[in-house]
Protein backbone atom coordinates (compact mmCIF):
# COMPACT_ATOMS: atom_id res chain seq x y z
CA UNK A 1 0.00 0.00 0.00
CA UNK A 2 1.22 3.48 -0.85
CA UNK A 3 0.74 6.48 1.43
CA UNK A 4 0.26 10.21 0.83
CA UNK A 5 2.04 11.53 3.89
CA UNK A 6 2.84 15.09 4.92
CA UNK A 7 6.20 14.98 3.10
CA UNK A 8 4.33 15.23 -0.23
CA UNK A 9 3.57 18.89 0.47
CA UNK A 10 5.95 21.84 0.62
CA UNK A 11 5.72 24.44 3.39
CA UNK A 12 3.89 21.98 5.62
CA UNK A 13 3.59 21.99 9.40
CA UNK A 14 2.44 19.19 11.69
CA UNK A 15 0.66 19.72 15.00
CA UNK A 16 -0.76 17.18 17.45
CA UNK A 17 -3.56 18.27 19.78
CA UNK A 18 -4.48 15.97 22.67
CA UNK A 19 -7.70 17.16 24.29
CA UNK A 20 -10.02 16.09 27.11
CA UNK A 21 -12.20 18.52 29.04
CA UNK A 22 -10.24 21.75 29.34
CA UNK A 23 -6.86 20.03 29.23
CA UNK A 24 -4.75 20.27 26.10
CA UNK A 25 -1.31 18.97 25.14
CA UNK A 26 0.00 20.75 22.05
CA UNK A 27 2.92 19.29 20.08
CA UNK A 28 4.39 21.62 17.46
CA UNK A 29 6.61 20.13 14.76
CA UNK A 30 8.98 22.49 12.97
CA UNK A 31 9.52 22.54 9.21
CA UNK A 32 12.19 25.24 9.58
CA UNK A 33 14.93 25.15 6.92
CA UNK A 34 18.11 27.13 7.53
CA UNK A 35 20.61 28.14 10.18
CA UNK A 36 19.31 27.25 13.67
CA UNK A 37 20.40 30.64 14.97
CA UNK A 38 17.77 32.18 12.69
CA UNK A 39 14.94 30.06 14.10
CA UNK A 40 12.25 31.56 16.31
CA UNK A 41 8.61 30.79 16.97
CA UNK A 42 5.94 33.00 18.52
CA UNK A 43 2.74 31.18 19.53
CA UNK A 44 -0.22 32.81 21.30
CA UNK A 45 -1.36 30.65 24.22
CA UNK A 46 -4.54 31.15 26.28
CA UNK A 47 -2.94 30.82 29.74
CA UNK A 48 0.34 31.48 31.56
CA UNK A 49 2.81 28.63 31.14
CA UNK A 50 5.12 27.26 33.85
CA UNK A 51 8.40 25.54 32.99
CA UNK A 52 7.03 22.16 34.03
CA UNK A 53 4.31 22.53 31.38
CA UNK A 54 6.89 22.56 28.59
CA UNK A 55 8.53 19.46 27.20
CA UNK A 56 10.69 18.59 24.20
CA UNK A 57 9.06 15.76 22.27
CA UNK A 58 10.25 12.93 20.09
CA UNK A 59 9.94 13.82 16.36
CA UNK A 60 9.35 10.15 15.57
CA UNK A 61 5.93 10.37 17.22
CA UNK A 62 4.68 12.95 14.71
CA UNK A 63 6.08 10.72 11.97
CA UNK A 64 4.16 7.77 13.46
CA UNK A 65 0.91 9.73 13.55
CA UNK A 66 1.47 10.82 9.96
CA UNK A 67 2.23 7.30 8.74
CA UNK A 68 -0.72 5.74 10.57
CA UNK A 69 -3.29 8.26 9.30
CA UNK A 70 -2.00 9.04 5.78
CA UNK A 71 -4.35 8.76 2.81
CA UNK A 72 -3.64 5.43 1.21
CA UNK A 73 -3.68 3.54 -2.05
CA UNK A 74 -4.60 -0.13 -1.71
CA UNK A 75 -4.40 -2.98 -4.20
CA UNK A 76 -6.66 -5.95 -4.82
CA UNK A 77 -6.10 -8.82 -7.24
CA UNK A 78 -9.06 -10.47 -8.94
CA UNK A 79 -9.49 -14.18 -8.23
CA UNK A 80 -9.79 -16.74 -10.99
CA UNK A 81 -13.15 -15.93 -12.65
CA UNK A 82 -13.61 -19.64 -13.30
CA UNK A 83 -13.06 -20.66 -9.70
CA UNK A 84 -14.95 -20.03 -6.49
CA UNK A 85 -15.43 -16.27 -5.89
CA UNK A 86 -13.26 -16.04 -2.87
CA UNK A 87 -12.89 -12.75 -1.14
CA UNK A 88 -10.30 -10.65 -2.92
CA UNK A 89 -6.97 -10.89 -1.19
CA UNK A 90 -5.29 -7.71 -0.15
CA UNK A 91 -1.76 -7.07 -1.32
CA UNK A 92 0.56 -4.82 0.59
CA UNK A 93 3.01 -2.92 -1.36
CA UNK A 94 4.66 -2.00 -0.37
CA UNK A 95 20.19 32.64 20.77
CA UNK A 96 21.62 34.22 22.32
CA UNK A 97 20.03 34.89 25.70
CA UNK A 98 18.04 38.10 25.87
CA UNK A 99 19.84 40.92 27.70
CA UNK A 100 18.74 41.33 31.31
CA UNK A 101 20.19 44.70 32.26
CA UNK A 102 18.00 47.09 34.26
CA UNK A 103 17.89 49.52 31.34
CA UNK A 104 16.54 46.81 29.07
CA UNK A 105 13.86 45.83 31.59
CA UNK A 106 12.87 49.48 31.84
CA UNK A 107 12.49 49.61 28.05
CA UNK A 108 10.32 46.49 28.19
CA UNK A 109 8.12 48.17 30.76
CA UNK A 110 7.79 51.30 28.62
CA UNK A 111 6.60 49.16 25.72
CA UNK A 112 4.02 47.45 27.89
CA UNK A 113 5.73 44.06 27.59
CA UNK A 114 6.26 41.82 30.61
CA UNK A 115 8.49 38.76 30.59
CA UNK A 116 6.42 36.55 32.88
CA UNK A 117 8.79 33.58 32.73
CA UNK A 118 12.08 32.54 31.18
CA UNK A 119 13.08 28.89 30.71
CA UNK A 120 15.63 26.75 28.93
CA UNK A 121 14.08 23.42 27.95
CA UNK A 122 16.16 21.06 25.84
CA UNK A 123 17.69 23.05 22.99
CA UNK A 124 15.26 25.97 23.29
CA UNK A 125 15.33 29.26 25.20
CA UNK A 126 11.69 30.04 25.98
CA UNK A 127 9.99 33.22 27.12
CA UNK A 128 6.39 33.67 28.24
CA UNK A 129 5.31 37.24 27.43
CA UNK A 130 2.28 39.35 28.12
CA UNK A 131 1.64 42.72 26.52
CA UNK A 132 -0.60 45.73 26.98
CA UNK A 133 -0.75 46.64 23.30
CA UNK A 134 0.28 45.09 20.02
CA UNK A 135 2.42 47.99 18.88
CA UNK A 136 4.62 47.75 21.95
CA UNK A 137 4.88 43.98 21.55
CA UNK A 138 5.87 44.31 17.89
CA UNK A 139 8.55 46.87 18.78
CA UNK A 140 9.84 44.62 21.57
CA UNK A 141 10.09 41.64 19.23
CA UNK A 142 11.87 43.70 16.59
CA UNK A 143 14.33 45.19 19.06
CA UNK A 144 15.17 41.70 20.32
CA UNK A 145 16.04 40.28 16.95
CA UNK A 146 12.71 38.84 15.78
CA UNK A 147 11.88 39.58 12.17
CA UNK A 148 8.35 40.91 12.38
CA UNK A 149 6.96 41.76 8.93
CA UNK A 150 4.58 44.56 8.11
CA UNK A 151 1.05 43.74 9.21
CA UNK A 152 2.03 41.67 12.24
CA UNK A 153 0.90 44.31 14.76
CA UNK A 154 -2.70 44.07 13.56
CA UNK A 155 -2.73 40.29 14.02
CA UNK A 156 -1.00 40.54 17.39
CA UNK A 157 -3.62 43.05 18.52
CA UNK A 158 -6.45 40.52 18.47
CA UNK A 159 -4.47 38.18 20.73
CA UNK A 160 -3.53 41.01 23.09
CA UNK A 161 -7.21 42.00 23.38
CA UNK A 162 -8.03 38.37 24.29
CA UNK A 163 -5.48 38.64 27.11
CA UNK A 164 -3.48 35.79 25.63
CA UNK A 165 0.17 35.19 26.48
CA UNK A 166 2.90 34.66 23.93
CA UNK A 167 5.09 31.57 23.91
CA UNK A 168 8.40 32.65 22.35
CA UNK A 169 11.17 30.15 21.59
CA UNK A 170 14.65 30.46 20.11
CA UNK A 171 17.35 27.84 19.67
CA UNK A 172 20.02 27.78 22.37
CA UNK A 173 23.00 26.93 20.17
CA UNK A 174 25.14 25.83 23.10
CA UNK A 175 22.51 23.41 24.38
CA UNK A 176 21.84 22.15 20.87
CA UNK A 177 25.53 21.36 20.40
CA UNK A 178 25.76 19.74 23.83
CA UNK A 179 22.69 17.56 23.26
CA UNK A 180 23.91 16.57 19.80
CA UNK A 181 20.63 16.74 17.88
CA UNK A 182 21.00 17.53 14.17
CA UNK A 183 17.41 18.74 13.68
CA UNK A 184 14.99 20.72 15.81
CA UNK A 185 12.75 18.57 17.97
CA UNK A 186 9.04 19.35 18.48
CA UNK A 187 8.00 21.52 21.40
CA UNK A 188 5.18 20.26 23.64
CA UNK A 189 3.06 22.47 25.89
CA UNK A 190 0.41 21.25 28.36
CA UNK A 191 -2.21 23.74 29.59
CA UNK A 192 -5.80 24.09 30.75
CA UNK A 193 -8.25 26.37 28.97
CA UNK A 194 -11.83 26.17 27.71
CA UNK A 195 -10.48 27.30 24.32
CA UNK A 196 -9.94 24.39 21.93
CA UNK A 197 -8.18 26.25 19.16
CA UNK A 198 -5.03 26.59 17.10
CA UNK A 199 -3.66 30.06 16.27
CA UNK A 200 -2.61 30.24 12.62
CA UNK A 201 -2.94 33.90 11.63
CA UNK A 202 0.37 35.11 13.00
CA UNK A 203 2.26 32.64 10.85
CA UNK A 204 0.51 33.91 7.71
CA UNK A 205 1.91 37.43 8.00
CA UNK A 206 5.27 36.50 6.50
CA UNK A 207 4.16 33.32 4.72
CA UNK A 208 5.33 32.82 1.17
CA UNK A 209 2.10 31.61 -0.37
CA UNK A 210 -0.48 29.16 1.00
CA UNK A 211 0.66 26.92 3.85
CA UNK A 212 -0.10 23.26 4.46
CA UNK A 213 -1.15 22.30 7.99
CA UNK A 214 -1.71 18.77 9.27
CA UNK A 215 -3.49 18.57 12.63
CA UNK A 216 -3.66 15.25 14.47
CA UNK A 217 -6.24 15.45 17.25
CA UNK A 218 -6.47 12.72 19.88
CA UNK A 219 -9.61 12.70 22.00
CA UNK A 220 -11.71 10.23 23.99
CA UNK A 221 -15.21 10.70 22.58
CA UNK A 222 -14.82 10.89 18.83
CA UNK A 223 -14.14 12.91 15.72
CA UNK A 224 -12.93 16.53 15.88
CA UNK A 225 -14.14 19.22 13.50
CA UNK A 226 -13.67 22.94 13.00
CA UNK A 227 -16.48 25.15 14.27
CA UNK A 228 -15.66 28.33 12.35
CA UNK A 229 -14.88 26.75 8.98
CA UNK A 230 -16.60 23.96 7.11
CA UNK A 231 -15.09 20.53 7.75
CA UNK A 232 -15.29 18.37 4.62
CA UNK A 233 -14.48 14.72 4.08
CA UNK A 234 -12.29 14.03 1.09
CA UNK A 235 -13.61 11.72 -1.64
CA UNK A 236 -12.78 8.16 -0.66
CA UNK A 237 -13.12 4.47 -1.52
CA UNK A 238 -12.78 5.28 -5.20
CA UNK A 239 -11.49 2.87 -7.85
CA UNK A 240 -8.65 4.35 -9.93
CA UNK A 241 -6.57 3.05 -12.89
CA UNK A 242 -3.49 0.92 -12.32
CA UNK A 243 -1.08 3.63 -13.54
CA UNK A 244 -1.90 5.65 -10.40
CA UNK A 245 0.30 3.24 -8.45
CA UNK A 246 3.42 4.83 -9.97
CA UNK A 247 2.00 8.34 -9.73
CA UNK A 248 0.24 8.29 -6.39
CA UNK A 249 1.99 11.42 -4.99
CA UNK A 250 1.03 13.39 -8.14
CA UNK A 251 -2.47 11.94 -8.04
CA UNK A 252 -3.07 12.87 -4.42
CA UNK A 253 -1.63 16.38 -4.74
CA UNK A 254 -3.86 17.00 -7.75
CA UNK A 255 -6.88 15.55 -5.95
CA UNK A 256 -6.32 17.67 -2.86
CA UNK A 257 -5.75 20.87 -4.86
CA UNK A 258 -8.95 20.23 -6.81
CA UNK A 259 -10.94 19.76 -3.60
CA UNK A 260 -9.47 22.97 -2.14
CA UNK A 261 -10.54 24.87 -5.24
CA UNK A 262 -13.98 23.24 -5.22
CA UNK A 263 -14.52 24.38 -1.62
CA UNK A 264 -13.42 27.94 -2.33
CA UNK A 265 -10.07 27.53 -0.52
CA UNK A 266 -11.88 27.94 2.80
CA UNK A 267 -12.47 24.44 4.14
CA UNK A 268 -10.82 22.07 6.60
CA UNK A 269 -10.49 18.55 5.18
CA UNK A 270 -10.80 15.29 7.09
CA UNK A 271 -8.28 12.76 5.82
CA UNK A 272 -8.68 10.18 8.59
CA UNK A 273 -10.89 9.50 11.62
CA UNK A 274 -10.44 6.20 13.43
CA UNK A 275 -10.32 4.46 16.76
CA UNK A 276 -6.62 4.07 17.66
CA UNK A 277 -7.21 0.49 18.76
CA UNK A 278 -7.18 -0.85 15.19
CA UNK A 279 -7.03 -0.05 11.47
CA UNK A 280 -8.17 -1.64 8.19
CA UNK A 281 -6.10 -1.56 6.10
CA UNK A 282 -3.15 -0.39 8.17
CA UNK A 283 -0.85 2.12 6.51
CA UNK A 284 1.20 1.72 9.70
CA UNK A 285 0.48 -0.01 12.97
CA UNK A 286 -1.53 1.92 15.59
CA UNK A 287 0.58 3.79 18.13
CA UNK A 288 1.37 1.83 21.25
CA UNK A 289 0.18 3.02 24.65
CA UNK A 290 3.71 4.22 25.39
CA UNK A 291 3.83 6.22 22.14
CA UNK A 292 0.42 7.72 22.84
CA UNK A 293 1.57 8.86 26.26
CA UNK A 294 4.66 10.31 24.59
CA UNK A 295 2.50 12.46 22.34
CA UNK A 296 0.53 13.65 25.38
CA UNK A 297 -2.42 11.29 25.88
CA UNK A 298 -2.61 11.81 29.64
CA UNK A 299 -5.62 9.64 30.46
CA UNK A 300 -3.92 6.33 29.70
CA UNK A 301 -2.73 4.27 32.70
CA UNK A 302 0.82 4.93 33.84
CA UNK A 303 1.48 1.21 33.88
CA UNK A 304 0.97 0.85 30.13
CA UNK A 305 4.02 -0.96 28.81
CA UNK A 306 6.10 -0.03 25.80
CA UNK A 307 4.74 -3.02 23.93
CA UNK A 308 1.09 -2.45 24.75
CA UNK A 309 -1.27 -2.07 21.82
CA UNK A 310 -3.04 1.14 20.91
CA UNK A 311 -5.86 2.25 23.20
CA UNK A 312 -9.49 1.98 22.10
CA UNK A 313 -10.48 5.10 24.06
CA UNK A 314 -8.21 7.26 21.91
CA UNK A 315 -9.84 8.54 18.73
CA UNK A 316 -7.58 10.10 16.10
CA UNK A 317 -8.77 12.72 13.63
CA UNK A 318 -6.39 13.89 10.92
CA UNK A 319 -7.27 17.30 9.48
CA UNK A 320 -5.52 18.89 6.50
CA UNK A 321 -5.75 22.62 5.85
CA UNK A 322 -4.30 24.69 3.04
CA UNK A 323 -4.59 28.20 4.34
CA UNK A 324 -3.73 31.80 3.56
CA UNK A 325 -4.70 35.18 4.96
CA UNK A 326 -7.37 35.83 2.34
CA UNK A 327 -9.40 32.69 3.04
CA UNK A 328 -8.67 32.02 6.73
CA UNK A 329 -9.17 35.33 8.55
CA UNK A 330 -9.77 33.58 11.89
CA UNK A 331 -7.76 31.11 13.92
CA UNK A 332 -8.93 27.50 13.83
CA UNK A 333 -11.47 26.68 16.55
CA UNK A 334 -12.39 23.03 17.15
CA UNK A 335 -14.98 20.91 18.87
CA UNK A 336 -14.99 17.24 19.78
CA UNK A 337 -18.04 15.32 18.62
CA UNK A 338 -19.50 11.98 19.68
CA UNK A 339 -19.15 10.66 16.12
CA UNK A 340 -16.93 7.57 16.16
CA UNK A 341 -17.69 6.50 12.59
CA UNK A 342 -14.46 5.40 10.95
CA UNK A 343 -13.25 7.21 7.84
CA UNK A 344 -10.13 7.15 5.72
CA UNK A 345 -9.11 8.77 2.43
CA UNK A 346 -8.61 5.54 0.48
CA UNK A 347 -8.13 4.85 -3.22
CA UNK A 348 -8.31 1.39 -4.77
CA UNK A 349 -6.48 -0.46 -7.53
CA UNK A 350 -7.98 -3.65 -9.01
CA UNK A 351 -5.64 -5.99 -10.92
CA UNK A 352 -7.32 -8.29 -13.45
CA UNK A 353 -6.78 -12.00 -13.04
CA UNK A 354 -3.35 -12.78 -14.54
CA UNK A 355 -3.55 -16.57 -14.76
CA UNK A 356 -4.91 -18.91 -17.40
CA UNK A 357 -8.68 -18.68 -17.78
CA UNK A 358 -10.12 -22.19 -18.18
CA UNK A 359 -13.72 -21.19 -18.93
CA UNK A 360 -15.59 -18.81 -21.20
CA UNK A 361 -15.62 -15.97 -18.57
CA UNK A 362 -17.34 -13.62 -21.02
CA UNK A 363 -19.11 -11.73 -18.27
CA UNK A 364 -15.81 -11.20 -16.50
CA UNK A 365 -14.14 -9.79 -19.64
CA UNK A 366 -17.06 -7.43 -20.20
CA UNK A 367 -16.83 -6.27 -16.60
CA UNK A 368 -13.15 -5.41 -17.06
CA UNK A 369 -13.94 -2.94 -19.81
CA UNK A 370 -16.73 -1.38 -17.79
CA UNK A 371 -14.41 -1.16 -14.79
CA UNK A 372 -11.67 0.57 -16.76
CA UNK A 373 -14.16 3.09 -18.10
CA UNK A 374 -15.33 3.82 -14.56
CA UNK A 375 -11.75 4.11 -13.26
CA UNK A 376 -10.87 6.58 -16.02
CA UNK A 377 -13.89 8.76 -15.24
CA UNK A 378 -13.04 8.66 -11.55
CA UNK A 379 -9.46 9.82 -11.92
CA UNK A 380 -10.46 12.61 -14.33
CA UNK A 381 -13.12 13.86 -11.92
CA UNK A 382 -10.82 13.64 -8.88
CA UNK A 383 -7.74 15.29 -10.37
CA UNK A 384 -8.85 17.40 -13.32
CA UNK A 385 -6.32 15.58 -15.51
CA UNK A 386 -7.28 15.60 -19.18
CA UNK A 387 -8.99 12.61 -20.72
CA UNK A 388 -6.21 12.39 -23.31
CA UNK A 389 -3.54 12.15 -20.59
CA UNK A 390 -5.49 9.52 -18.68
CA UNK A 391 -6.07 7.44 -21.82
CA UNK A 392 -2.38 7.68 -22.71
CA UNK A 393 -1.28 6.53 -19.28
CA UNK A 394 -3.83 3.72 -19.31
CA UNK A 395 -2.68 2.66 -22.77
CA UNK A 396 -6.14 2.73 -24.32
CA UNK A 397 -7.82 4.55 -27.20
CA UNK A 398 -10.62 7.07 -26.97
CA UNK A 399 -13.05 4.52 -28.39
CA UNK A 400 -12.23 2.02 -25.65
CA UNK A 401 -13.33 4.48 -23.00
CA UNK A 402 -16.35 5.77 -24.87
CA UNK A 403 -19.35 4.35 -23.02
CA UNK A 404 -21.99 5.89 -25.29
CA UNK A 405 -24.27 3.71 -27.39
CA UNK A 406 -23.50 3.62 -31.12
CA UNK A 407 -26.48 5.85 -31.91
CA UNK A 408 -25.46 8.34 -29.20
CA UNK A 409 -22.05 8.62 -30.86
CA UNK A 410 -23.82 9.17 -34.17
CA UNK A 411 -25.98 12.10 -33.04
CA UNK A 412 -23.94 13.54 -30.15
Amino acid sequence: MAKADAKLFNRSSQVALVREGNRTVLTMGSDFQGDPKEFAVVIPVPTPIEKEQIHIGDPKLLMRLDAYSSPRLVEYHDPDPCGRRDEMRKMSVNGAMLPQAAAVREKEKSLGVTIEARYTVGEYDILILSAKDSGGLAKWLQSNGYRIPAGAAEVLDSYVRQNMRFFVAKVNLGEKARLGFSSLRPIQVAYESPKFMLPIRLGMVNANGPQELFVYTLTRKGRVEAVNYRTVRLPSDTDVPLFVKDRFPDFYRALFSRQVKHEGSAAVFTEYAWDMGWCDPCAAEPLTAAELRGVGVFWLPDAAGAGASGASDVFLTRLHVRYDAAHFPEDLAFQETADRQNFQARYVLHHPFAGTVSCDAGDYRDSLRSRRESEARNVIALTGWSADEVRRRMGVTAAELDTRKWYERLWN
